[in-house]
């Protein structure tokens, strides 16, 4: 087996023995970087320079005794974060030029453990996608299939798991944009409950829907990500003070008696949607009958106010967008036009020239939301339609543990397919916008390929800070199954 086909515990367990360096894991993943990169576009940035010194910072501390599990661990990052000296731009050309002068909490914990940093992931332009093709640095491709996308807007993050160019990575979840790439690129993607991962440091699309997550390629590996970045932060006043938990310890592979809701909506209701793609059904189908075989309960439960949710998130995300994005105005940092003739020009030009077409959009939407004579009607209606899809899970998790539900309707679409029908592409995150809109954990498992080969993933959705809960149902899922341990062909 290649260095660059392991696990983070697989490595873990070969850099403690002596039986390999972190200098030649990291050697072998930017070998790996450089060979399939021109096929896939994850990364905006590579840091050959910066991850071999960090590389051989591990391997000293390593010898020391004193690493931790992600000490010597090539790890790469969805370009939202900051990273003090190295340029993030969140795919966007308004911060081509951008180098921060601190790092992200979400890193700085990483880094504290000794993780070797790889580089920057492509995006879709500041999070604001489904598909990864609004970056400004060009589109990302699906590895198992380079005509599909790999999924939106964690393209990068998720394509470099399934490319094998990263152990792990991290991404950031608005509306799915951590577990639907996860879904159409066949890896573990967990977005955690809001206020359980620091969003100090992470370039802000909609400040109350953001979260910071891990990608990675098996449940082990995640529960291992999740414990390193999770924890109260004073510098985030969202970060909630709650004590950590053991996550790895938490995966007994055990969910006996475990009671599991399936909400008609996802199912039987999607018709109003156009309906779940057969093979997505087969999956689905599939993973209750392997959880009833486990000794999982299902209980049928409804959330009747899922209809009602992409309307409500592009209300409230776009409303969010419009004011951060506010201070991007070429006066502080980034990108600044040359022809301007006065402030309001600079402005306005600089605005014009650095975003793309689907940030516009959305701040003009979210613009549009916040005016006078229509706040109420909009914005204030879908903060109270919000707070309704919140009290549908709070009900439902009085009578269940976990909730199943697909990722996505359909597996990966065809590059190009939708960029032409915004509302196409914005229902594509139909099961996923919910549990952004209630605040609540969630995370996408490989459970079974299309019939063209595409990955379909696994939706579990947890109680506020229960991930402990559906790493472990997750986990039980992936030791009865075997789609984890298949691996796209480039």
């Amino acid at each position: 087996m290649e260095l660059f086909d392991l696990t983070i515990h697989e490595l873990h367990n070969k850099l403690i023995a002596g039986e390999v360096s972190s200098v030649e894991a990291t050697t072998a993943m930017l070998a790996r970087i450089e060979a399939v990169e021109p096929a896939v576009g994850s990364f905006i940035t590579v840091t050959p320079e910066q991850a071999l010194a960090d590389a051989e910072a591990a391997d000293r501390r390593i010898a020391s005794g004193n690493a931790d599990v992600l000490t010597g661990i090539p790890l790469a990052l969805k370009d939202i974060f900051l990273t003090e000296g190295i340029r993030t731009t969140c795919g966007s050309r308004i911060l081509h030029n951008f180098i921060p002068p601190y790092s992200a909490t979400s890193w700085e914990k990483l880094r504290n453990q000794g993780a070797v940093l790889l580089g920057k992931l492509n995006q879709d332009e500041f999070a604001m996608g489904s598909s990864s093709e609004s970056s400004a640095f060009g589109i990302t491709r699906n590895p198992w299939n380079t005509e599909y996308i790999p999924g939106g807007s964690s393209g990068g993050s998720a394509a470099a798991i399934a490319a094998r160019q990263a152990l792990a990575t991290l991404g950031t979840d608005t509306g799915g944009s951590i577990r639907q790439p996860s879904s159409h690129c066949g890896c573990v993607g967990l977005k955690p409950t809001y206020g359980r991962v620091s969003r100090y440091g992470v370039i802000a699309y909609a400040s109350s829907l953001d979260q910071v997550g891990p990608l990675t390629r098996d449940v082990t590996d995640c529960a291992v990500m999740l414990g390193a970045v999770a924890g109260h932060d004073p510098k985030d006043s969202t970060s909630v003070d709650t004590p950590v938990p053991d996550y790895t310890a938490g995966l007994t592979g055990s969910v006996e008696g475990l009671r599991i809701g399936l909400p008609k909506e996802y199912f039987h209701d999607s018709n109003s949607r156009g309906g779940l793609d057969p093979d997505v059904q087969t999956a689905m189908d599939r993973a209750i009958e392997t959880y009833r075989g486990l000794g999982a309960e299902f209980v049928d439960i409804s959330l009747p106010h899922t209809d009602y949710a992409v309307a409500t998130y592009y209300l409230i995300a776009t409303a969010e967008a419009s004011s951060n994005l506010a201070r991007y105005d070429g006066v502080r940092f980034g990108h600044r036009s040359e022809q301007a003739e006065s402030l309001i020009d600079m402005m306005t030009k600089s605005r014009s020239e650095g975003f793309g077409m689907e940030v516009k959009r959305r701040i003009m939407l979210g613009t549009y939301a916040l005016s006078s004579g229509y706040y109420d009607a909009y914005y204030v209606k879908a903060q109270k339609v919000r707070t309704l899809i919140m009290q549908d899970f709070t009900r439902a998790f009085e009578r269940v543990d976990a909730i199943l539900t697909p990722v996505a309707p359909t597996p990966a679409f065809k590059i190009g397919e939708k960029v032409d029908d915004p509302l196409q592409m914005y229902l594509s995150d139909i099961f996923t916008i919910p549990v952004n809109l209630a605040g609540t954990c969630a995370m996408s498992v490989p459970a079974g390929f299309s019939a063209s080969g595409l990955p379909i993933g696994l939706q579990l959705i947890g109680k506020p800070f229960g991930e402990e809960t559906i790493l472990r149902a997750a986990h039980a899922f992936e030791q009865a199954t075997e789609w984890h341990t298949r691996k796209a062909n480039i």
